[in-house]
């Protein structure tokens, strides 16, 4: 791939180019997966590491209760390998449960299903890792004890979480220091989760599911109306996977199968290969209608379909088949806007990293709190998740709720190969924006030829319900006003740090590694 060079975008970055790297959206977090590879470690050891800091310096997108997905291009066997570290729900779980409610609740203990981001680290770190798995915890115990400046992003978004969740059992104790959020630029310390840390590292994660931290879980959902038991924590299992893939101009784009929404990405990409987006370029009003009816196609029937793949009553490669995809692009009207039923509105506390070293070795992960903090149940420092958010109590559908069974995800790592080799490690935040967002990417690298990051520059769009669409403010005039008369109903939201993702992408070349790193949420990519 010949990339252009330029900085077509407002605030636009160069990419960085190194031999080793690793992107994710806090300069600790970075600089910590960094430390690890000049110690001997390799991309895992580093992501590990990173992703852990995440923990603490991002409290309001993940800790560590959180749920984890990552895409591995191994070059011991020069395969990709995927790996499904999503908790299920408490066994004694059933549709009753939740009698007379509309939706599993949001927050509280009966939003949590079990965490696996703790499982998902061990399994990378004894599969592929290097360094020891105690060393790998040692940056982020040392900042949870030592304090950090929290950002103004991170500020902001912890600012409006207070008033949510203030209530929920745990969270003041450990997240409201002085009865308030943190400010801009003040130091925030969590021994507690310190703590909690030092207990996984030292167990390679068993205190976490089978030992002292299980027990104190397990006690508190007691204690607050839960019904997690040891026995749930204790059966979690991370599960390597066979990745989902879809041709695309001569590339392979690839996703975690569900219960996660990658598929969504796939399939748009594969009604997309009927037009020739090329020619047009990405400042083509026919671009953005044709993805953006591609998106809502794709969404309605993920939506429709997807859940953990045990209660699916279509495969994913049914889903994929390139016959079917042809007969949905032939819906789209160039047109007319035109209302699929898209997704519901979701928004989403989540981060995405990814890293590769000079052996070749390459990950994606992402793992996630889901809303922001979550559950908002706070247990020593481990803030849950609030996956269990995800299921629907429709009898019908595939994804309702029922016991030891695993919820739809949003959160998906993503992963770009050519003629059977790997390109490189992807992934966009935010809710039901990440397909969206892989998507987008993809079409301005593969077929646009814009570099890493000015792909991640580039404006966004958003589907919303019904002929809803956001735009980012710098979407070009033109685009805005043709849409419109095709009938989209237009928003200009201008929180991007939520609502339009931030990303990380690393691109393999003959000498290293091209990468990028969204500006929307401090992005930072580190690399030697």
């Amino acid at each position: 791939m010949s990339f252009n060079y330029t900085r077509p975008y407002p605030g636009g970055r160069s990419p960085l180019m190194t031999r080793n790297a690793v992107a994710t959206t806090h300069p600790l977090a970075a600089q910590a997966g960094l430390q690890m590879m000049r110690a001997g470690g390799n991309a895992i050891d580093a992501i590990i590491a990173t992703a852990a800091v995440l923990t603490v310096v991002e409290p309001c997108s993940n800790g560590l209760g959180s749920d984890l997905f990552a895409l591995i291009w191994s070059p011991q066997d020069k395969a990709l390998h995927g790996l499904n570290s999503s908790g299920r729900s408490p066994q004694a779980w059933t549709p009753d449960t939740f009698k007379g409610m509309d939706s599993v609740p949001m927050r509280g203990w009966m939003s949590v299903s079990v965490p696996g981001a703790i499982a998902g680290w061990v399994a990378l770190s004894k599969r592929y890792g290097k360094l020891p798995f105690a060393d790998l915890l040692a940056p982020v115990i040392d900042i949870a004890e030592r304090g950090y400046m929290v950002t103004p992003i991170i500020a902001s978004q912890w600012a409006r979480a207070v008033p949510i969740l203030q209530n929920q059992p745990g969270y003041a104790e450990h997240f409201m220091p002085h009865g308030r959020a943190p400010l801009p630029g003040e130091l925030f310390r969590n021994p507690a989760q310190a703590e909690s840390l030092r207990l996984i590292a030292e167990s390679e994660g068993e205190s976490f599911y089978r030992g002292q931290l299980a027990a104190r879980i397990v006690a508190h959902a007691k204690a607050h109306g839960g019904l997690m038991t040891g026995i749930d924590l204790a059966a979690h299992v991370a599960d390597w996977v066979e990745p989902i893939r879809m041709g695309y101009r001569g590339y392979e784009v690839a996703e975690i199968p569900p219960n996660g929404q990658g598929i969504a990405a796939l399939m748009a990409l594969g009604m997309l290969e009927d037009f020739d987006l090329k020619a047009l370029g990405p400042n083509h009003p026919d671009y953005w209608h044709l993805s953006i009816e591609a998106m809502k196609l794709a969404f309605r029937d993920v939506h429709a379909q997807v859940a953990d793949p045990e209660y699916m009553n279509v495969s994913a490669s049914a889903m994929l088949d390139r016959d079917f995809l042809k007969s949905r692009a032939k819906l789209i009207d160039l047109k007319r806007a035109q209302d699929f039923s898209p997704s519901a509105e979701l928004r989403g506390g989540t981060v995405y990293l990814n890293a590769a070293d000079e052996s070749g070795l390459m990950v994606s992960l992402i793992q996630s709190n889901y809303y922001g903090f979550g559950s908002g149940v706070v247990v020593d420092g481990i803030s849950l998740q609030n996956r269990a958010y995800g299921f629907t109590l429709d009898p019908a559908h595939p994804n309702c709720v029922a016991g030891g069974k695993r919820p739809f995800h949003t959160i998906i790592p993503g992963f770009i190969l050519k003629d059977g080799q790997p390109v490189g490690p992807f992934g966009v935040m935010g809710g039901h924006m990440q397909p969206q967002g892989h998507m987008q990417t993809a079409i301005r690298m593969i077929d646009f030829g814009e570099n890493p990051q000015a792909a991640l520059d580039g404006p966004r769009f958003r589907v919303e319900q019904g002929l809803e669409v956001d735009l980012e403010p710098w979407t070009p005039a033109d685009v805005r006003a043709e849409l419109a008369a095709r009938g989209h109903k237009l928003k200009e939201n201008k929180d991007s740090y939520m609502d339009f993702g931030s990303g990380q992408i690393i691109w393999k070349t003959a000498d290293g590694y091209i990468t990028g790193s969204d500006p929307r949420r401090d992005g930072c990519a580190v690399g030697f």
